[in-house]
């Protein structure tokens, strides 16, 4: 069986105070069942803190072995030590794209990306769809406060 984590797991990135606002959701494996082992939370990490890491490890799976993934880790500051990661993108080549789109935003803003000719997909807005899953899945709510922060500068 091949287990994903979700789709709707958004990242900010706020140029103006270089911070990166990540929506998380977590799970206790132990208990799949309790409602209070679900649960979301919001982590607020500065951007000069990031670090992008890329693996590839063979693992039995319905698709074939090969599971690649780029997360990003959170370090000290001043160090190298790894404080916190989360995911990023499923495959390398998509993370590296994914990656230098995120430092080209901010370094230089959003004229220095690229045109897109779809806009980007809001997962809150997907009225019909055949997944049972992604219908009764939770909406992405950001808390006021973060919401706030996340879209306006200092």
């Amino acid at each position: 069986m091949d287990v994903t984590p979700p789709l709707d797991e958004p990242i900010r990135f706020n140029r103006f105070r270089r911070k990166v606002y990540v929506y998380r959701f977590y799970r206790d494996g132990l208990r799949p069942f309790s409602r209070t082992a679900w649960g979301v939370r919001t982590e607020v990490y500065d951007w000069d803190n990031l670090r992008a890491e890329a693996c590839s490890v063979y693992g039995p799976m319905g698709s074939g072995g090969l599971i690649e993934t780029v997360t990003l880790a959170v370090v000290k500051t001043g160090t190298n030590q790894v404080i916190d990661r989360f995911h990023f993108a499923h495959e390398i080549q998509q993370g590296e794209m994914y990656w230098a789109m995120a430092q080209l935003f901010m370094q230089q803003g959003p004229q220095a990306l690229p045109t897109f000719p779809h806009q980007p997909r809001d997962w809150n807005n997907e009225d019909v769809t055949f997944n049972l899953a992604r219908r009764l899945a939770p909406k992405v709510r950001w808390p006021a406060e973060i919401d706030l922060e996340s879209r306006s500068a200092p």
